[in-house]
């Protein structure tokens, strides 16, 4: 068989796709050097500049405060993954309580809506106070560390986020998969765990790994009951020099941290959006 010999019409109009290709790339770099030009000098000519270069951009500072800040940015971290984890587990449970039909698991539907308005309308701030000096405050025996019950409080109010997003998952497979998984002989259990709990997780991973985004800043805030992490170790940096360029270090690092995620993110959002495009 011989090759495919495009035509003159095509081959004018891939070369007018290429022109076309090759024009917006200049224009869109050149928009960017004129925006970004215009920035800079908006911002370095304000008569202020030398005093905020001064308390935010010290070079020195940076150097020597960076060393502290990435030791709490791995305190960060691990408390991230432990969170992702538990507030994705919490989650499903509840999504799934919420979801049982009967009249005799209503208490257990009433419960898991409770659950749900409540941490989502209580700000994570409030819930951090409550759990990391309430609870400690009750001098029970064998009461966890304030990082342990920081971490609850994270996993506590993403719970309730993320038990939304999953229902909603649940919710939007059509009821006649179930009846077909049924008829098939599955429990309503085996229905759930092969059918459409996947279908489920597959639709709303976008919005769940948002979630998890908003999750790794938020696991800064676990700062205010005392743990060193990045923030903390930030603010004592701070108070030692009385500048504010170790700030600036650890929001480039969480900056940094966020970044794989939100490009995994935009790569399943995007497939996501391939398939229901089909």
């Amino acid at each position: 068989m011989t090759g495919h010999v495009p035509s003159e019409v095509q081959r004018r109009r891939l070369a007018h796709r290429r022109r076309q290709t090759v024009r917006s790339v200049l224009v869109a770099a050149a928009s960017t050097a004129v925006l970004g030009t215009l920035l800079v000098v908006a911002v370095t000519g304000a008569p202020g500049w030398d005093r905020v270069r001064q308390s935010f951009l010290d070079p020195a500072i940076a150097r020597a405060a960076l060393p502290d800040v990435l030791a709490g940015l791995w305190l960060n971290l691990r408390l991230l993954v432990c969170c992702a984890v538990g507030a994705l587990l919490l989650g499903l449970l509840v999504a799934l309580l919420r979801t049982l039909r009967g009249p005799v698991f209503f208490p257990v539907r009433a419960l898991a809506a409770g659950y749900t308005y409540t941490f989502r309308g209580l700000p994570l701030i409030i819930v951090l106070y409550l759990l990391t000096l309430g609870v400690p405050g009750l001098r029970l025996a064998g009461t966890p560390s304030v990082l342990v019950l920081g971490g609850l409080a994270l996993i506590i109010t993403y719970g309730g986020y993320l038990a939304e997003v999953f229902r909603a998952g649940i919710e939007s497979v059509h009821p006649s998969q179930f009846a077909a998984a049924r008829s098939l002989g599955l429990t309503y259990r085996q229905a759930m765990r092969h059918v459409i709990l996947p279908q489920a997780v597959r639709r709303v991973a976008p919005p769940l790994l948002n979630d998890v985004v908003a999750l790794q800043k938020d696991v800064g805030l676990v700062s205010l009951a005392g743990p060193i992490d990045a923030v903390r170790a930030a603010q004592i940096a701070t108070a030692e020099t009385f500048n504010y360029t170790p700030y600036l270090v650890a929001g480039v690092l969480f900056v940094l941290l966020a970044i794989p995620l939100i490009a995994v993110t935009d790569w399943v959002t995007l497939g996501a959006a391939r398939r229901s495009g089909r």
